[in-house]
C-alpha cells in the first residue's frame, strides 16, 4: 500500500516538474527569451510561487488517470504531491 502512495507521489512531482517546464517553455516563446532568463526572471522577482502553482496543473490528468484505472493509492500518492505543491506556494507567497 505505502508503495503504491510512494509512487503516485513520485508521479505527481514528475508532472509537476514538467508542467513547471512547460509554463517556462511557453512564456518564454511568448516573451522571445530563453528558458534560463525566464526562470531567472521568476527568482529575483519572487514570483517563483506562480510557477509551481501553475506547474500542478498537469496533476489533475495523472489524477484522473489513476481514478480511472481504480487505482486509487497512487491517486492517492498524486494528491499528496499536489499538496505539498500548494503548501510550497504558500509558504513562497506570504514569507
Amino acid at each position: 500500500m505505502t508503495k503504491r502512495i510512494f509512487k503516485g507521489t513520485l508521479v505527481g512531482f514528475i508532472f509537476n516538474g514538467l508542467g513547471i517546464l512547460l509554463c517556462l517553455l511557453i512564456f518564454s516563446l511568448l516573451n522571445d527569451s530563453s528558458i534560463a532568463i525566464m526562470w531567472q526572471g521568476f527568482v529575483d522577482t519572487k514570483r517563483l510561487w506562480m510557477l509551481i502553482s501553475l506547474g500542478a496543473l498537469p496533476n489533475l490528468l495523472a489524477f484522473f488517470e489513476f481514478l480511472r484505472r481504480n487505482q486509487e493509492y497512487e491517486a492517492r500518492g498524486v494528491l499528496l504531491a499536489t499538496i505539498v505543491a500548494a503548501l510550497t506556494t504558500y509558504f513562497l507567497y506570504f514569507f
